[in-house]
Parts: structure tokens; sequence; C-alpha cells
């Protein structure tokens, strides 16, 4: 029996009920065959069934319900904030002329406009100092192992020819050496730090000078310790013999000083300006001279053979063209 059919057919049962109470035979029969339906589905109904379908019908209901748009939450929104949030997007995109825009702020301010010139301007003498800087040192590298390769060769060829050097040094003013002939040379390079740049920073020329002569110089009181100083300066080799009195105290002195000179010709970089630095030992004569602010440009082949021509005691402009 369906959903619709029940309340018709309990009406009709409830009809015949009161029918019977009022004795009117005409709906006994009726009466008679509800019972009998009645009693069928009874006997038809199904509880798992019924049990089943009120649980799909409320299921149903369930889900309806939820899918309702009556039903539908509403977002909750402080009051104020929509306006507020609006207010800010304004100000940031410079729609409200109210609001103060942070990069409008920056651009505006006088002080940081002048930091950010000076740093500009900072900037640029940086890089141009760095670009004449590397420039500099790479001509200072550049000039340095060109002198190496010259000096090289150079003494390669002396230490076979070994020429005489026709240059007199005098010693404590009375040790004249003479006839010097060369002996042995060599030239040395060398390069900074690989952290530094490995650029090159000193060339090395040594090489010695023999003389047949030897000499023995007599010195009294305290002139003995004045040549025993200056011996030591130039890198003579010699020996000495002292003569004491009966207090101990040196009276006098005798040196023997050999005829073997050593020679040295050193050149620097000066990477702070630029230049070559020349520091020469007993090259001309005894003791130490500096040839300072000598310009990478200047070392061509005319001013080293210039420089092989002054070793060798020749007349040479070594000077004037150091000097361009």
């Amino acid at each position: 029996m369906s959903q619709s059919e029940k309340p018709a057919e309990s009406s009709k049962i409830l009809d015949a009920i009161r029918a019977k109470r009022e004795r009117r035979s005409s709906l006994v029969g009726d009466i008679a065959d509800l019972e009998a339906a009645l009693i069928a589905d009874i006997e038809t109904f199904d509880l798992n069934e019924a049990e089943r379908l009120a649980r799909r019908e409320q299921l149903a209901n369930m889900v309806g319900g939820m899918s309702d748009a009556s039903l539908a939450f509403p977002k909750i929104v402080p009051a104020g904030t929509v306006r507020h949030l609006d207010r800010r997007q304004g100000a940031v995109q410079g729609d409200d002329d109210g609001g103060q825009n942070p990069q409008r702020i920056l651009e505006g301010s006088s002080l940081l406009g002048q930091l950010r010139h000076q740093a500009a301007v900072r900037q640029g003498e940086l890089h141009t100092e760095l670009a004449e800087r590397t420039a500099s040192n790479n001509a200072l590298d550049q000039a340095l192992r060109y002198m190496f390769f010259y000096l090289h060769d150079l003494v390669q060829q002396l230490n076979i020819v070994k020429p005489a050097i026709p240059r007199d040094y005098t010693a404590a003013g009375d040790a004249v050496f003479k006839y010097l002939v060369w002996q042995e040379g060599f030239a040395d390079y060398r390069t900074q730090s690989q952290a530094a740049g490995a650029m090159g920073e000193l060339v090395t020329l040594s090489y010695q000078l023999a003389s047949p002569l030897a000499f023995t110089v007599e010195r009294d009181g305290p002139a003995v310790e004045r040549l025993r100083a200056a011996l030591f300066d130039y890198g003579l080799q010699f020996s000495c013999k002292e003569f004491k009195n009966e207090r101990s105290y040196v009276e006098r002195a005798e040196f023997q000083i050999g005829g073997q000179i050593g020679v040295s010709a050193r050149w620097k970089a000066d990477f702070a300006n630029g230049t070559l630095t020349l520091e020469s030992r007993n090259l001309e004569r005894f003791g130490s001279v500096v040839h300072a602010m000598i310009r990478p440009e200047s070392v061509d082949q005319a001013l080293l053979d210039e420089f092989g021509r002054l070793l060798l005691a020749l007349p040479n402009r070594f000077r004037e063209l150091a000097r361009r």
C-alpha cells in the first residue's frame, strides 16, 4: 500500500466503525471487507523495509536542510574593517589624496636625496680609481716581466764572456780596487701572492766582481770600529787583527781586505705611486743608492740597453732615459 492510499483507507475504517456503532446495516458489509483488507496488510507488512525507508527519508531531509540557501551562515567582518582596508589600499596606490605613500616620502626627502647623490658620485670615483689602479698595476707588472727577461738573458751572456769592468772602487780612502773582472751573476723575479693579484713586484740582479788586488789597511783607536762597520756595509770579505794595551783596549787594528766585490740592483714596484724604484748596492761605487719614481712606460729596449752599459762601466744615458 502506498503512502497516499493510507489516509483514505484509515478514513474508511473510521466511517465503518461509526456505522457499526450506529447500527447502519448498509455499511456492515463494507466493514467486513475493510477488516479483511487490514488483516492482509498487517500480514504483508515488512518492518525492516519500513525502517530503511524511514532512514532514507530522514537523510533526505537533512541534506535538503544543509543545502538550503536560507540556512547559509553570513560572513562576519568587524565594523569599519572594510573601510579601513580601502583607505590603506588607496594610500598605497596614490588614489587617496590624504594618504602618504612611503616611497613618495623617501623620494621627496632632501636629506636622502643628498646622500643618494653623494653615494652615486663616490661610487663613480671608486670605479674610476679601481680602473686606474688596475691599469697602473698591469703596467708595472708588464715592465718588470720585460725587465726580467732582458736581464736574465744579459746575465747569461756575461757569465760566458766574463768581461773586464773598467771601474775603480775606493774603500777606506786608500784601498782602491782596480782591474775588476765579471765572475758570475743571476737574475731573479718575484710576484705577489695569489690573493694580492700575483702581480710582479720585484726583479733582482746580483753578480760578483773580482780584483787580483788585496789590501792591508791599518787603523788606530776609534777609526777601527768605523772601518769595520764600513766593510760590513759594503759586503767585503776581510779579516781583522787587533792590538790591545795592558787594559785590553784596542789601540790599533790591521785589516786584510780581499778583492771580491758583490753588486746588486733591485727593481721594485711601487704600487701606491704607480712607479718603479731602483735600489743598488756597490753598482758604481761602494754603498747604496736609490733611484725612485721611474715610470713603467720608460722601461723599454733603449733604457735596458743603457742600464747594461752602466753595469759594464761604459758611457751611458741611463739616468737621462730613466727620467722620461
